[in-house]
């Protein structure tokens, strides 16, 4: 536990602190400067408890979190369970009066990063908050994201996810006055994000079918459909190493096939095949950039083949 003289306010709801939440998997180079970072960035929190779930590890990130003189408690989840999975297993052992603060092990706090964050928790209906990313560079990662949407998928097929962005069509949120200044927003990447104790409560546990990628569209999709607002806030800074998806075909293509079977989940048919056909005319017209893309395609063409394979080659 963490404790400061200088401590903030918070809803009724979050009177017992924060449990800080990180999954691992195999992240025992970047996991380090993410503990070593804690105590600054949580700086004026009175409360807080750091849980470790371990999708089974061989690279000894376990062991490294629990010899931590962070004091981090470590589940080991025994196999690959997924992000989803891993979140709820060390969710269920935490204080129900708890926000949840999920971290990516490839992250870093800047000093004083939470406390911004935890002051949002006073509003009642505020149910996330997420802080600004910086890439190690030090420009602005562009973590904030619209609904996917028909026009959205066929805006970044042809037009290119960084054109599309930065002319408002695109999932991604790239227009810079809008990081410019804390607001509601639609969902954000989930490298960092604060849940309060209430959306914790009436939300409930994370959708472990999509073991990773889209699960984060999905709950915080839930948040805002019980009436519960998701809230920018770039005073609080995070450095964030990135990568994932975008160097491996195999996530690539488990990422592009969950993004499609979300859209399927909330619309009809014909609109779930238009995105679908987005997705993949996009992937298809990019084929020629290499193997990240063809398994784009593949994906996107057929999406539980997709995930299927990839929980055969993860041993999931």
């Amino acid at each position: 536990m963490g404790a400061t003289m200088n401590t903030v306010e918070a809803s009724s709801d979050d009177r017992d602190g924060l449990a800080v939440i990180i999954v691992t998997y195999n992240s025992a180079d970047a996991l380090p400067a993410l503990l070593d970072s804690l105590s600054d960035g949580l700086r004026g929190i009175e409360r807080f408890e750091v849980v470790i779930a371990d999708n089974n590890s061989q690279d000894g990130s376990a062991e490294i979190a629990a010899a931590h003189p962070i004091g981090a408690r470590v589940i080991p989840m025994g196999w690959n369970a997924g992000y989803a999975a891993a979140i709820n297993e060390a969710a269920a052992t935490v204080r129900q009066g708890a926000g949840l603060l999920i971290l990516n092990p490839d992250l870093r706090l800047h000093p004083d990063a939470i406390r911004p964050l935890f002051e949002h928790l006073a509003t009642p209906t505020v149910g996330v908050v997420v802080p600004i990313n910086y890439r190690q560079d030090g420009s602005v990662d562009p973590t904030l994201r619209r609904e996917p949407s028909v026009l959205s998928a066929w805006a970044e097929a042809v037009l290119g996810g960084s054109l599309a962005a930065k002319i408002g069509w695109g999932e991604i949120v790239d227009l810079s006055p809008q990081y410019d200044s804390p607001g509601v927003v639609e969902w954000a990447t989930g490298s960092a994000l604060l849940i309060s104790a209430h959306a914790r409560r009436i939300v409930g546990e994370w959708d472990e079918s999509f073991f990773l990628y889209s699960e984060e569209v999905d709950y915080q999709r839930r948040v805002r459909e019980a009436g519960l607002s998701i809230i920018f806030e770039p005073r609080a800074k995070v450095i964030h190493a990135c990568g994932g998806s975008g160097s491996s075909a195999r996530l690539f293509a488990l990422m592009t096939a969950n993004r499609i079977r979300y859209y399927r989940r909330h619309h009809g048919r014909l609109k779930a095949a238009m995105f679908a056909s987005g997705i993949a005319f996009g992937q298809m017209l990019r084929c020629w950039r290499g193997s990240i893309h063809r398994a784009g395609l593949g994906g996107a063409l057929r999406p539980s083949a997709a995930i299927m394979q990839f929980r055969a080659t993860a041993g999931v």
